[in-house]
C-alpha cells in the first residue's frame, strides 16, 4: 500500500462517516421548521412536542456532524498538499465562503434557537429555525459547488504552474454543481422524512404518543414523497449531463464496453476490470442507455474501450453502487405512495409501519452509494481532466498516513457508537412532557 492509496482510504472513511450526519441535518432542519411553524400558527401543543423532540435529535446529529467535519478540511493540507497548492485559488475560496458565510451563521443561529425559547415570540422563534435550515443548506451548496468544480472544472486558467480563478460566476453557476445541489438537498429531505416516519412508526406500533406520531408521520410522508419524485426527475437530468462531460463515468455506471448506437442497459453485470470479454451481463434492454444519455434510443454511447485503461474508473464498484442507489430511489417513491394510500388507517397497518421502521437505514445507504458513484466514477482524476489523484497526495511517509488512518477509525468509531446510542435512546423514549412555559 502506498501513500496515495492510504490517503484516499482515509479521506473516504472520514468523508463517508461525516456524511452519515450531514444529509439528516439538511432534511430534518426543514421538517423541524415546518413543525414549529405549524405550532406558531395553531398553538397546538402537539406541534410544540414535535418541534422539541425532533429538534433534540437534530441537535445531537448536528453536533456529530461538526466534530466529524472539521478534520476533513485539515486533510487538504496534511494529505493532499499538492492538490491544495495546485487548485487552492479556486477550491480554497469556495471553502472559505462556506465557513464564513454559512457554517458560522448556522452555528450562531442554532445558539439563538436553543436559548431563545422564552426570549422570542413563537413566530420569531420559528423564523430562526427556518434561518437555521437555510444556513445549513447554504453551507451544503458551497461544498457541492466546490465538488462540482472538481467534477467539471470551469472558470480558471493555468498560470505559474497552478490553476487560478478567472471567472467566479462560471464556477458558481457550473451546471454540474447545480445538478449536484439539486440531487443532494432533496436526498437529505428524503433521509429526514424516512427518519421521522420510521421513528414515528415505532411509536405507533407501540401504541404510544399516538397523536404526536401520526402528525409527525404525515409531515414526513408529504416531504418524502415530493423529494423522492424530485430525485427521479433530477437523476434523469444528471445522467444526461454526465454523458456530456464525464462519458467514462457513464460507461462505468452501466458496464458499457463497446461504443455503439441503440446502447443497452444491463439489469445486472459482473464486470471484469482486466478483460472486458469476461464480463458477465444479464438482462440487457436495447436502447435504454442511449435514451438515458441523450433522450434518443438510437444515440451513440461511448464505451470503456474508447478510453485508455489507466483513465478508466473502477467499473464493478461504480456499476454496483449506481444500481443500488437507483433501486433504493425507486423504492422510496413506492414506499411513500403506499403511505399516502394507507394514510387514514396507519394504526391498522402494522406491516407497513414495520416496513417504514426497518427502512430508516436505507436512505443512508442510498446516499453513500451515490457518493461512491460520484467520486469513484471520477477516478483516476481528482479534478476531472486536469489533475490525477496520484499527482495530488502529500509527499509524506506511509507510516504517517497509516497511523492517522488508524486513529480516525478508532475515534470516529467511538463517536459513532456514542452518537447513534444517543439518537436511538432518545428516539425510543419519545417526546418529554412539555414545560409549563414554552
Amino acid at each position: 500500500m502506498d501513500v496515495v492509496f492510504l490517503s484516499r482510504l482515509q479521506f473516504a472513511a472520514a468523508t463517508m462517516f461525516h456524511f452519515l450526519f450531514v444529509p439528516l441535518t439538511l432534511g430534518l432542519s426543514v421538517l423541524v421548521a415546518v413543525m414549529e411553524t405549524r405550532y406558531a400558527q395553531t398553538e397546538d401543543p402537539v406541534y410544540l412536542e414535535m418541534t422539541r423532540f425532533w429538534g433534540k435529535l437534530f441537535l445531537i446529529n448536528f453536533a456529530l456532524g461538526i466534530v466529524t467535519g472539521i478534520t476533513l478540511e485539515f486533510q487538504f493540507g496534511t494529505n493532499w498538499s499538492l492538490y491544495s497548492a495546485y487548485v487552492g485559488d479556486v477550491f480554497g475560496s469556495l471553502l472559505a465562503i462556506e465557513a464564513t458565510a454559512a457554517f458560522f451563521l448556522e452555528s450562531t443561529l442554532i445558539g439563538v434557537w436553543i436559548f431563545g425559547w422564552k426570549k422570542l415570540s413563537k413566530k420569531a422563534h420559528a423564523a430562526v429555525m427556518w434561518l437555521v435550515a437555510g444556513a445549513g443548506n447554504l453551507s451544503a451548496i458551497w461544498i457541492l459547488t466546490a465538488n462540482g468544480w472538481m467534477q467539471n472544472p470551469v472558470g480558471y486558467t493555468i498560470r505559474n504552474g497552478r490553476a487560478e480563478l478567472t471567472d467566479f460566476a462560471a464556477v458558481v453557476f457550473n451546471k454540474f454543481g447545480i445538478l449536484e445541489i439539486c440531487h443532494t438537498v432533496p436526498a437529505g429531505i428524503v433521509l429526514g422524512a424516512f427518519f421521522v416516519m420510521g421513528i414515528s412508526a415505532y411509536h405507533l406500533l407501540k401504541k404510544q404518543h399516538v397523536k404526536f406520531a401520526l402528525k409527525s408521520f404525515n409531515i414526513g410522508l408529504a416531504f418524502g414523497l415530493v423529494a423522492s419524485l424530485v430525485l427521479l426527475i433530477e437523476g434523469d437530468l444528471h445522467a444526461r449531463h454526465v454523458t456530456q462531460v464525464q462519458p467514462a463515468k457513464l460507461a462505468a455506471m452501466e458496464s458499457h464496453w463497446e461504443t455503439t448506437a441503440n446502447a443497452p442497459i444491463h439489469l445486472f453485470a459482473v464486470p471484469d476490470e482486466e478483460n472486458e470479454k469476461n464480463a458477465v451481463q444479464i438482462g440487457s434492454i436495447p436502447g435504454i442507455l442511449s435514451f438515458l444519455g441523450h433522450h434518443d434510443f438510437n444515440a451513440t454511447i461511448q464505451g470503456l474501450k474508447d478510453f485508455p485503461k489507466e483513465e478508466r474508473p473502477p467499473v464493478l464498484l461504480t456499476f454496483l453502487s449506481f444500481r443500488l442507489m437507483v433501486a433504493l430511489g425507486v423504492y422510496f417513491v413506492f414506499a411513500t405512495i403506499l403511505g399516502v394510500i394507507l394514510k387514514k388507517k396507519l394504526m391498522e397497518s402494522p406491516r407497513y409501519l414495520k416496513l417504514m421502521l426497518y427502512s430508516i437505514p436505507l436512505p443512508y445507504i442510498a446516499i453513500e452509494a451515490g457518493w461512491v458513484v460520484a467520486e469513484v466514477g471520477r477516478q483516476p482524476w481528482i479534478v476531472y481532466g486536469l489533475m490525477k489523484t496520484s499527482e495530488a497526495a502529500s509527499p509524506i511517509a506511509v507510516s504517517q498516513v497509516g497511523i492517522s488512518l488508524l486513529a480516525f477509525v478508532l475515534v470516529y468509531g467511538l463517536l459513532g457508537i456514542l452518537g447513534f446510542y444517543l439518537i436511538i435512546t432518545n428516539a425510543k423514549k419519545g417526546p418529554e412532557a412539555l414545560p409549563e412555559t414554552a
